[in-house]
């Protein structure tokens, strides 16, 4: 029987709260004796200092710890320089129930660090951690937008205003400036027609008919606040998008090569996503890894030779949802800009729906950033044409082909018998 590995023999598992710290060094000599020194630490900066100072006088420069919330930051922050510090998801660190207090945690995520047993998270750089932070509260605040938009439209909709009916945007210029009329103007009928833009698809009369409704004062005065609200938020916004393109100066080569990825073409769309995974790739294994980092690869749950899910993960909340929007923009049909994406998309979506195909896509594109990052290199588009070409030198039979066209969704005429089609796994996949 094979024997577990002492990868660091000296080595210390922390246990992080919001008050204090419990270190537990563990040093393992030459017979495979392993003795335990733990100490207590308060969590302000001085003692900190003061952690590190003990670990070094104890020679021990590899450290373990859990991601409890936001406590593991200042922790991290200050031994970071001259330890080598491992963060690791609780999951991978969970002691046992019933026999669980703070010093036993501290020790078990000791006995699980020298012998290698834990995973540890990908923890970026310092300015890439910055850059993160920023980028996440940028998003935070559209968020914010959104909901004030949407707490504006059920005022108009209690108001009984279907400005939503006749305009596709009711924050657009016309609409805007209808509501303005109507907020300070209250109960009084007027013509919308000089409001309107000669783009406006919908008629004077079709407008008029949607503005007849009554705003009461309270509704008047909270829709008032919530356009100042959401002024605000675009001040906001554009302060903090300032103060991203200037942390974000040391990687605009990066930036350059992202931009030529389909669905990317925001310089911010650029930056948010080197926020996410860094601008080094040397960190993930493969783009496998990346991809399964990302949440956007199936779940492997299996027992008794039984799949229980194939879902994606719950990973990667804010890297996910943005690379999905860049899929639906580089699958979109009105654009002709990469013919490759949109073939593929065309393709899955026949067979697996519009939602998986779009992560499927979004896949694709972290997958062509992950080599675009470590090579240099810009993106270079596959030729669509073999997705769309019939392949050469393929015979079947017709019964194979009938069944082909099945598979594909199509309909069978009644000139054939249903009966005699061959099984759907014997035709060739296209």
């Amino acid at each position: 029987m094979g024997r577990l590995k002492i990868v660091y023999p000296v080595c210390c598992g922390m246990d992080v709260h919001r008050d204090f710290v419990i270190a537990c060094i563990a040093s393992t000599n030459s017979q495979g004796i392993t003795e335990y020194q733990s100490k207590r630490f308060s969590t302000y900066t001085g003692d900190l200092r003061k952690l590190a100072v003990w670990l070094k006088e104890n020679r021990c420069f590899d450290v373990c710890m859990e991601s409890t919330g936001k406590y593991w930051f200042p922790v991290h922050n200050i031994l970071e320089k001259d330890f080598h510090v491992v963060v690791s998801h609780p999951k991978f660190v969970k002691a046992i129930k019933g026999k669980k207090t703070d010093k036993k945690d501290a020790m078990w995520i000791a006995d699980l660090f020298k012998h290698d047993l834990v995973r540890g998270s990908f923890i970026p750089p310092e300015d890439i951690r910055q850059l993160r932070d920023l980028c996440r509260y940028y998003q935070k605040l559209v968020w914010n937008t959104t909901g004030e938009k949407n707490r504006a439209q059920n005022c108009l909709t209690v108001s009984n205003f279907k400005l939503d009916d006749v305009f596709s945007n009711v924050f657009g210029k016309s609409a805007s400036a209808i509501i303005s009329q109507l907020l300070d103007n209250p109960g009084e009928s007027f013509d919308v027609a000089p409001f309107l833009d000669k783009h406006c698809k919908a008629s004077p009369q079709e407008v008029q008919n949607a503005v007849d409704g009554i705003f009461s004062p309270w509704q008047a005065e909270k829709f008032k606040i919530i356009r100042k609200h959401i002024s605000n938020l675009d001040d906001l916004r554009d302060a903090l998008q300032k103060l991203i393109f200037k942390l974000a100066e040391p990687y605009s080569r990066q930036i350059e090569l992202l931009l030529t990825v389909p669905g990317i073409s925001d310089p911010l769309t650029a930056v948010r996503v080197i926020a996410e995974i860094g601008a080094d790739m040397n960190q993930f294994e493969s783009s496998k890894h990346l991809c399964s980092w990302a949440g956007l690869t199936p779940q492997n749950n299996e027992s008794a030779n039984k799949k229980k899910t194939t879902r994606i993960g719950k990973a990667g909340q804010y890297l996910k949802p943005l690379l999905i929007q860049c899929a639906i923009a580089a699958s979109n049909p009105r654009s002709k800009l990469h013919p490759e994406i949109l073939a593929k998309y065309q393709i899955l979506k026949k067979r697996r729906g519009t939602r998986k195909a779009r992560v499927a896509i979004a896949r694709r594109l972290l997958t062509a950033i992950f080599h675009i990052l470590l090579n240099d290199t810009p993106y270079q588009p596959a030729d669509s044409s073999s997705l769309e070409s019939t392949p050469k030198q393929r015979v079947i039979s017709m019964s194979q082909a009938f069944a082909l066209l099945a598979r594909k969704g199509y309909v069978i005429s009644e000139l054939i018998d249903s009966s005699e089609l061959m099984p759907l796994e014997s035709a060739p996949s296209s």
